[in-house]
């Protein structure tokens, strides 16, 4: 939990779950300079937010938590993110019903008087956001995009431009950015050219061919990666009714893959990203049609699933929050799936060799196996005992 002072006050902000070891922040400085600048104490004008006030990729729930009062909008595409939303408007004494949480999959308001954007790290997320947001934004709606100067690029500032109308950027304070967009009600409001699709290639195994959807957001949405490739190679080979959990789905093509291998298994795919769930039930739905049994969940990690109720898990942990690269995530997933899984029950896990997944999995199962292994990335198994 840490301090974060706004020109609306002073908030106590954590990000989710809470843990006493992660030091990281749950606000930076460029959550920062949009609060500031939307106070006038920049030089410029106070921003009205009277009106229909709508947060994009707000990551932890700082901006919303600020500007509470004025009963923003928030859409989020992470679980976790709203979760930390919520903690932080209660811990603050916040109003929880002044802001309405939505995710990337809902509908946007119908008009939005006052646009802010925390640009994500991902363009393609970037763009689907502007073109679903297009249609409620009229000429005199004040959109403001806000970065860190890495994560704000030309390119960035090219998708404001076509979706949007005329944009240009500030100077950077305490290496942050903020982004000034005009809209143009000339400007045709195109549909988003996401989703989109790609068939997998013929040499991996159950899965050769499978048609992938991939929504706005998701790693490689264009390609399979060459970590999910190596793992769709090695997966186990196994058969008989057993539950089956994808954990950090993605494009839930690993879980597809296990349910052709093994017709027996009863899937679930778990993300805590909104866009990889809908791509994952998608893809799934597309290779085994409605009926076959899967279930979809956005959520963390596997902390609603029983205990011992799991017989394979599969992950593919990732390495980064934002930014930030971290270890707790991936302890976070071997832990909750050791508690998920049955005795006998296995983790498989694919990762790059200099991670050392293996010195985790040997802590928490006290054994880990190495399935395959290439000069990039290796595939370990740990056990339950």
């Amino acid at each position: 939990m840490n301090r974060f002072s706004a020109p609306s006050g002073e908030f106590e902000l954590t990000r989710h779950p809470e843990d006493p070891r992660d030091l990281l922040r749950a606000w930076d400085a460029a959550d920062a300079y949009v609060l500031r600048h939307l106070a006038g104490l920049d030089g410029a004008e106070p921003t009205d937010l009277s009106g229909s006030v709508v947060v994009v990729g707000d990551r932890w729930g700082a901006l919303v938590t600020a500007l509470a009062e004025s009963r923003p909008v928030q859409i989020s595409d992470s679980f976790l993110g709203q979760e930390a939303t919520r903690t932080n408007l209660a811990r603050n004494e916040a109003d929880p019903d002044w802001v309405r949480l939505l995710s990337t999959q809902d509908a946007p308001p119908e008009r939005i008087d006052v646009l802010i954007v925390r640009v994500p790290k991902n363009l393609a997320l970037l763009e689907d956001q502007l073109h679903r947001l297009a249609p409620s934004v009229h000429a005199d709606t004040v959109v403001i995009g806000t970065g860190m100067v890495t994560e704000i690029h030309t390119s960035t500032l090219k998708l404001f431009e076509r979706i949007l109308g005329p944009t240009k950027t500030s100077l950077a304070v305490r290496k942050a950015r903020l982004i000034f967009c005009t809209p143009d009600p000339a400007l045709p409001r195109l549909p988003s050219p996401w989703p989109r699709s790609y068939a997998l290639p013929l040499d991996i195994g159950a899965a050769s061919g499978v048609t992938v959807t991939n929504h706005a957001g998701i790693f490689c949405g264009d390609r399979l990666d060459i970590g999910t490739r190596f793992l769709l190679r090695n997966l186990p080979r196994r058969s008989g009714r057993e539950r089956v959990v994808d954990l950090g789905c993605g494009n839930g093509v690993v879980g597809t893959a296990a349910a052709l291998a093994n017709p027996g298994s009863d899937v679930l795919f778990v993300d805590e990203s909104h866009q990889a769930v809908a791509s994952a039930r998608a893809t799934f739905r597309e290779a085994l049609g409605p009926r076959a049994a899967a279930d979809f969940v956005v959520g963390d990690g596997l902390e609603d699933v029983p205990a011992e109720s799991v017989d394979l898990v599969l992950n593919n942990p990732p390495f980064h929050t934002h930014r930030a690269t971290t270890e707790a995530i991936s302890w976070r997933m071997f832990a909750g799936s050791r508690a998920a899984l049955r005795s006998g029950g296995e983790l498989w896990v694919i990762g790059n060799r200099h991670l050392g997944y293996h010195v985790k999995l040997r802590r928490l199962f006290g054994n880990c196996d190495i399935v395959a292994s290439d000069p990039k990335f290796v595939v370990l198994r740990a056990v339950k005992k």
